[in-house]
Formats: C-alpha cells, sequence, structure tokens
C-alpha cells in the first residue's frame, strides 16, 4: 500500500516523504512545480527524496482528469494533503491561483479519498484562519469566522469541505493548522530564511509593524513528527465529539511549538546564528497580517503525544548552518 503526498516537491511535504521512506513506506508524490518560487529549489528536494520506494508525478492535483490518471491502478493507504497555493501576500495579487489550488485542488483530493477508500487523509490548514483573533493561545474551538486574507478563507474553506465529507462518506480526517514553520530545504519567501539570506549577503531585512509582532516559529522535525504520528493514529468514527467540534470522523488540530516568540528576538537569535548584525528596514503592518500567532497544542498532545523539541535558539542556528551550504555563503 502507498502514502499519497501532495505538495511532494515543497517544503514540508518533502521532509515528510523523507521521514516516511526512512521508516519503510512507499510514497507516491504529486506536485505541479509550480513557480511561486524558484523551481530549482523544489527539483533539489525532490533530488534530496531519491529512494527505490519513492515515485513521483507531475501533476497539477486542480485538474481531477490528471489527478485520476497518476493515480489509476494505484492501491493508496492514506493521503497527505500539502500541496497548496501558500502565501498571505501574494493572496492579494493572484486570489484566482488561491481559489483554484485551494478550493478546487482540495476538492479533487477528497474525491480521491472516497473512490480509493483511502484508510484516512491529512490535510494542511493554517494559523491564518485564526485571523485577528485576539484570544491566546489560539485554541481550536474559537470561532474563525472571519479571515482576513483569501489565503486564510480558502483553509477555512478546506476545512468546511472536509466535514462535509467527513459526515457525508465517513472519511476519517484530520486537518492541521500549522503555525509558522522553518527550517531546513525551507521556503525562501518565509522570514526565517529571508532574514537569513538578507542579513548574510549585506542586505537590509524588511520588518513590519516596527517590529512588534509575535510568532510561534515551528521547527520543521517537530511538524513532521505531529504529522506521522498523526498518520499513525487515525480518527475514530464512533460518534464522538472531536477537536474540532464535529461528531463526524473529522478532527482540527493546531500544530505549532506553543511558544509565541518576539521577531526581534528572532532576529537577535538570526544575528548570532550568521555571525553578523542586520541593517533593519522598518515597515508599516501588512494587508491581511497579523500581530500574533500561538498555538494551544493541548488537543494534539493528548491525542497523540505530540511535544515539540525544537526551540529557535536550537532549530535557527541549524537552519542557517544548512542555507550557507545550500547556497555557498
Amino acid at each position: 500500500m502507498t502514502i499519497v503526498v501532495t505538495g511532494v516537491a515543497g517544503f514540508i511535504g518533502s521532509q515528510l516523504a523523507r521521514a516516511l521512506l526512512a521508516r519503510g513506506d512507499r510514497v507516491l508524490g504529486i506536485d505541479n512545480l509550480n513557480d511561486y518560487y524558484p523551481v530549482q529549489l523544489k527539483r533539489d528536494r525532490l533530488s534530496d527524496i531519491a529512494h527505490p520506494h519513492f515515485a513521483f508525478h507531475e501533476v497539477d492535483f486542480a485538474d481531477h482528469v490528471a489527478l485520476d490518471a497518476a493515480l489509476s491502478g494505484v492501491a493508496v493507504d492514506s493521503i497527505v494533503h500539502l500541496g497548496a497555493q501558500a502565501g498571505v501576500r501574494y493572496s492579494l495579487i493572484n486570489p484566482r491561483a488561491y481559489v483554484q489550488s485551494n478550493l478546487a485542488g482540495h476538492l479533487n483530493l477528497l474525491e480521491v479519498a472516497r473512490h480509493h477508500g483511502v484508510r484516512q487523509m491529512i490535510y494542511a490548514s493554517s494559523s491564518s484562519v485564526y485571523g485577528s483573533n485576539k484570544n491566546l493561545p489560539f485554541r481550536v474551538t474559537d470561532r474563525v469566522d472571519h479571515p482576513i486574507s483569501l489565503y486564510a478563507a480558502t483553509k477555512k474553506a478546506d476545512e468546511l469541505m472536509s466535514e462535509t465529507y467527513a459526515h457525508l462518506y465517513r472519511i476519517p480526517l484530520t486537518g492541521l493548522r500549522f503555525f509558522t514553520v522553518y527550517g531546513r530545504w525551507g521556503r525562501p519567501d518565509m522570514a526565517v530564511w529571508s532574514f537569513a539570506e538578507r542579513i548574510l549577503t549585506g542586505q537590509p531585512i524588511p520588518v513590519f509593524n516596527k517590529g512588534e509582532m509575535r510568532r510561534d516559529f515551528t521547527h520543521i522535525d517537530d511538524i513532521v513528527a505531529g504529522i506521522v504520528a498523526a498518520l499513525d493514529h487515525p480518527v475514530c468514527d464512533d460518534g464522538v465529539e472531536k477537536p474540532g467540534g464535529s461528531h463526524a470522523p473529522h478532527r482540527l488540530y493546531n500544530i505549532g511549538n506553543n511558544r509565541a516568540e518576539d521577531l526581534m528576538r528572532l532576529i537577535s537569535v538570526l544575528e548570532a546564528a550568521c555571525g553578523r548584525r542586520a541593517a533593519i528596514d522598518f515597515q508599516p503592518m501588512q494587508p491581511g497580517d497579523v500581530v500574533e500567532t500561538y498555538a494551544d497544542i493541548t488537543d494534539l498532545t493528548r491525542d497523540l503525544g505530540f511535544a515539540p523539541t525544537t526551540p529557535i535558539d536550537i532549530g535557527v542556528p541549524d537552519f542557517v548552518q544548512w542555507l550557507k551550504a545550500y547556497r555557498g555563503l
């Protein structure tokens, strides 16, 4: 049996695939290798995965005909749907990309899960669904009816579609609300990579809201451990209320470091890891952004034993060391 991982050339998908293959699973990866950020990075991730039990299909999962063809005849055990059009700020520029990938694409994977009779499907949601929620830490019981970016709205819509499919077709579904993931093989559009590269090359870093922001920075190793734990403990269809409030086999979890770090402290840790000071370009708050994120992971810890082990003091220097080697800096 095979585990299907969408977004396998992406940051989280590639690292999950490596972890699954290392423990003996078979992985079929799906990715369209779009150019939202440099495609060469995605190809390098795929090269890093290389394994005899890994198969890759360059397919846009928003194209249901191509997706069905790629999976024809495959005995699918589970799906981990991580592929999506990412980025809060880019959703202000190219909203249609989010509708195509995050809405149509998510529906297509739900249909695959339905028709292949999978054991379960795990999918990526986001801390962005909490919008400008002032209740900290963020809990899955909080109302998330007021998204402040289209990206967040699509992720909330994915959760709603999943609830419907779990109710109608009893498909075991787990939604993971990721909190600011960083680490080796990360994304160059995200703050930790962008800041580190700019510091190392002597360029100023843009810091929004005068640096008065806090994020629950979560290391990739902790994220992968949480996904694997969810895979190993599928949600039960027992009528009991699940995290997120569903009585269908659908649960929602926050997955974060359970610690909100000041942005300026992150910059200080980056400066120490890079061995040089940052030139800071303070800028106003960006539309669609939020001041603070902070994950309550009580449910994930109770149900799956999730316990993040990588604070930024360890994770950031590890990432900077990797970035220097990858970029030749």
